[in-house]
């Protein structure tokens, strides 16, 4: 299972790092996993919202099994973060491309944006931050308050540490519950709910291979 995880500049880091955590320690109790984290750009490094700087990014390459994309900087009104990428409109074709071509799309916090302008969202239940909720309405999607909404091969997460949840649900999910309590046993936490599950008329993730 290949999954890649795209960063840019003012990526929250906790929304990245959550779900690279989650599935590489997955991947170190012998799922067979792949995790990247992945530029859309040109840039081989990002700084994030709080500072960090992430170097020696991948660029994007063939198709992936699962696109997890964070948010960052659109509660604080921040001019880099989602809201540049949702301007530039290169990630949101990007990840409405990798969808067509049979991935599968998450997000964490206000990563939801994305989605949206990427034209994922249409029809479907999604959730966001609690803050950016209203913002989430006023696009014309229908907003869940949920931990973690998963509408077959679009997922959606709230806030930040969501991210960790998310990426559990979907363990559980691709490869069942005793894997998905694993990973969260050795990291120490205790998942939060609830996870509204409405899939219908969407296919579910497929592992490809």
């Amino acid at each position: 299972m290949r999954i890649a995880i795209p960063v840019f500049p003012g990526v929250e880091e906790l929304d990245a790092i959550a779900p690279l955590e989650v599935f590489g320690v997955a991947k170190g109790t012998g799922l067979d996993l792949t995790i990247e984290l992945i530029t859309a750009s040109t840039a081989s490094t990002v700084r994030c919202f709080h500072g960090l700087e992430i170097s020696g990014l991948r660029h994007v390459s063939g198709t992936y099994d699962l696109i997890i994309v964070p948010g960052g900087g659109w509660i604080s009104g921040a001019k880099d973060g989602v809201r540049l990428a949702v301007e530039e409109g290169i990630l949101p074709r990007l990840l409405r491309e990798q969808f067509e071509e049979g991935a599968t799309i998450a997000s964490v916090c206000t990563g939801t944006f994305l989605l949206e302008a990427a034209g994922l969202l249409d029809g479907i239940p999604a959730t966001t931050h609690h803050s950016a909720m209203e913002d989430l309405e006023s696009a014309g999607v229908q907003a869940v308050s949920s931990r973690v909404v998963d509408a077959g091969r679009v997922l959606t997460s709230g806030g930040i540490a969501s991210g960790l949840d998310l990426s559990l649900w979907i363990l559980e999910r691709t490869f069942g519950k005793d894997s998905s309590d694993r990973v969260a046993e050795i990291l120490e936490y205790e998942r939060r709910g609830p996870v509204y599950f409405k899939p219908e008329g969407i296919p579910p993730m497929q592992q490809k291979g």
